[in-house]
């Protein structure tokens, strides 16, 4: 048996127009490829490939499928004897095993999870066809300047208004609970019944690379604040958002054929760019872009162009995408769409021809980009323009290529006349700094290898933990992911130093502190404690070692094979870096972990005394329906004292001005 994921891979990887184009002469006619028939005898073309879509189809014999498909007919062979086919192509290795029972029974829940989700693919464009979904959603897509092409090419729909609508249709076609709420299309009431998820939304699907659908973005069209206006697929099985692009597969034979990734951020940025001949166009909408999306595009091109909007939140994401791309060993550039317009607009006002000139003429190499953009807030101040200097020579630095590395040092040399010396020195600092990061990440992994060869069914043994800790987590989710947040910077990090700038309020000229040191002090200040009870043991079992004086290594072995079954499931999940950061992070923006640490554990306590703050709110909100006069007035002054609160944290975090 092949593994589902080299499946998956090799799918992914072939293109249809390069296996069809291996046994007839393709010749293109507008945006699709044509080509006399190889399973009939025919003078004049019929047989259709269409690289978007990675079908072909013949309109004179009716046959039509996949790559894959187009193999097994063409050659005779069975399913996986075409994959092998396909493997060998592109070089995919494929390490056959024999399938378990356990195999069997998770390749049979993904295919029912995908399943589920071409059903509700298959219901919200149907939806988009009734009355409501036509004066509504239908009418939305049009305002937006999609045309009925564009609305079915990429299977946009309409959830209804009714809360249960997709639900019942969903079961009363035998859907399971299970699949249904698994891939996030439903959700369970208290009482264990379902309702849709999405409802009064108009829908965009989410497909792989292979073209099947696995996710879905729901926008709101109401002005009601208080209503989110995107609700998202939420991860499963088939759908992890930091691995998905929306549009990729429409695009990826336009990147490969141009060599080149436009990289945009929202569904209708793709969407109208795709609609006025800019293929080659993709987002990372519902996520900050991520490394596994970033690979993702360099299967089909080392060349991306980062097009995002040219107000603050756009120069930021950009600034933050360069560092990353580069590190990949990918060609970046940026073109910022003017102030006020984002592609989606800025495509909808113009032509083609203008879109193509103002791409040309407004492209700029990552170091024309920064300069560009610092240079002018740096003026004649000379510390200013040095900070700017080292941090694109900083940016260099995550270039593996040495060649590269090179080339653009005597670029930066030529334009702020500084001595190539003294760039390579900063470059080699910076390296160094990277390199002990991944020296400490290889040697948390080792911790986490050793252990794993120690305890070899610590997954079986700690299903009751697991569950037990859900059931924890869910009696204060607001404050429990915050403090997972915490703890898992004790966990990964609470041995290293915080070395704050000397005009920093956290500066202390006595000697750093460490992130333990800072953590434990700041929550001991405010008399805090952590609220879930497998957290707090955790935390609590962590300062008894650290306490001793033991480094992080022998802190988290310890923690690792401990008596306490709660605290060394914890360990295990957050000592991976596992644990996701509750406030945006630009993680890969910044030179080492170090500046990292420095930047986020401070903000990171103070969301989390902002989640304690809304966990009052909320309990208190809720006691009011039922509180006497004299204990309403004692609950709206503490209501009014918290959002006083609230609002000083958000300030520091930058969330309010």
């Amino acid at each position: 048996m092949i593994p589902q994921e080299t499946v998956n891979l090799i799918l992914d990887t072939a293109r249809v127009e390069d296996v069809v184009g291996d046994f007839v002469t393709l010749k293109r006619r507008g945006s699709s490829l044509w080509a006399c028939c190889p399973f009939h005898n025919e003078k004049t073309p019929s047989f259709h490939v269409e690289p978007s879509r990675g079908i072909y189809k013949c309109f004179g014999c009716g046959k039509s499928g996949t790559a894959v498909g187009f193999v097994m007919e063409y050659e005779k062979l069975s399913y996986t004897e075409a994959l092998k086919y396909l493997a060998r192509k592109y070089h995919i290795e494929v390490k056959e095993k024999e399938e378990t029972a356990e195999d069997i029974a998770a390749r049979q829940r993904n295919e029912s999870l995908m399943a589920a989700s071409e059903f509700a693919f298959n219901f919200y464009k149907e939806q988009l066809g009734t009355e409501e979904g036509r004066a509504i959603g239908l009418q939305y897509f049009h305002t937006r300047g999609l045309e009925d092409d564009t609305i079915a090419k990429y299977g946009l729909g309409w959830a209804p208004k009714s809360k249960n609508a997709f639900t019942e249709a969903a079961v009363k076609a035998g859907y399971k609970a299970e699949y249904l709420t698994e891939t996030g299309l439903c959700a369970q009431w208290d009482d264990g019944s379902l309702h849709d998820r999405f409802y009064d939304r108009v829908m965009f699907p989410i497909h792989s690379v292979s073209g099947r659908v696995i996710a879905f973005g729901g926008r709101t069209l109401l002005t009601d604040k208080s209503v989110a206006k995107y609700v998202n697929s939420k991860e499963s099985e088939i759908y992890v958002k930091s691995r998905s692009l929306y549009g990729i597969y429409f695009a990826k034979s336009a990147i490969s054929k141009a060599d080149k990734c436009y990289l945009v951020e929202g569904y209708l940025d793709v969407l109208s760019m795709h609609q006025l001949g800019i293929v080659n166009v993709v987002a990372s909408s519902g996520t900050s872009l991520t490394t596994e999306q970033i690979r993702l595009i360099k299967r089909f091109t080392e060349n991306v162009t980062i097009m995002y909007d040219g107000d603050p939140a756009g120069i930021h994401a950009a600034l933050r995408g360069i560092d990353m791309i580069l590190r990949e060993g990918m060609n970046v550039k940026v073109v910022l769409i003017p102030d006020g317009d984002d592609p989606d607009s800025y495509a909808r006002k113009h032509t083609l021809e203008e879109v193509e000139a103002f791409i040309a003429a407004n492209e700029q190499d990552f170091i024309a980009f920064k300069a560009d953009l610092l240079l002018g807030e740096a003026g004649n101040d000379p510390l200013k323009r040095a900070n700017l200097i080292n941090d694109i020579a900083d940016t260099v630095a995550g270039i593996p290529d040495a060649v590269k590395r090179s080339v653009y040092v005597d670029a930066v040399s030529d334009k702020f006349r500084v001595e190539s010396d003294i760039l390579f020195d900063r470059i080699r600092r910076t390296r160094e700094g990277i390199r002990e990061e991944e020296r400490a990440q290889v040697r948390r992994e080792a911790v986490q290898s050793r252990y794993r060869e120690e305890t070899p069914a610590a997954e079986q043994q700690y299903i009751p933990v697991a569950n037990e800790l859900r059931a924890l987590e869910t009696q204060n989710p607001l404050v429990a992911a915050s403090e997972r947040e915490l703890l898992g910077f004790l966990l990964t990090d609470g041995c290293s130093r915080l070395e704050f700038e000397s005009d920093s309020e956290f500066y202390d000229p006595e000697g750093a502190q460490t992130v333990a040191e800072f953590i434990d002090t700041a929550l001991a200040g405010d008399g805090i404690s952590f609220l879930n009870e497998a957290y707090r043991r955790t935390y609590d079992s962590y300062f008894a070692l650290y306490d001793e004086g033991k480094p992080q290594d022998a802190i988290v072995r310890d923690l690792l094979n401990g008596a306490d079954d709660t605290v060394r499931f914890v360990a295990a999940q957050l000592s991976e870096d596992k644990y996701e950061l509750t406030v945006k992070n630009f993680q890969a923006a910044l030179t080492t972990r170090a500046s990292w640490l420095v930047n986020f554990v401070p903000k990171a306590i103070l969301a989390y005394h902002d989640k304690r703050l809304q966990s009052d709110q909320l309990v208190l909100t809720k006691e009011l329906a039922t509180a006497d006069p004299a204990r309403q007035m004692e609950i709206f002054a503490r209501l009014s004292r918290i959002n006083e609160l609230k609002k000083k944290i958000n300030i520091k975090l930058g969330r309010l001005k």
